[in-house]
């Protein structure tokens, strides 16, 4: 309830890009394996910057 007014911080946000791209990723995967990479390598890179953020 007190949280109703909060903003996301930037690593929230990365965080639910990173859950969703991994979600898309896994639907694909099972009917196109290059685009389920593509997706995944752009979660990584997302998960670089979390780490980045995180370690300042």
């Amino acid at each position: 309830m007190f949280g109703l007014f909060k903003k996301k911080t930037e690593i929230e946000k990365l965080q639910e890009s990173y859950k969703t791209l991994l979600e898309k990723a896994h639907k694909l995967s099972h009917s196109n394996r290059t685009e389920a990479d593509k997706l995944m390598a752009e979660a990584e890179m997302v998960a670089k910057k979390i780490d980045i953020l995180k370690s300042k």
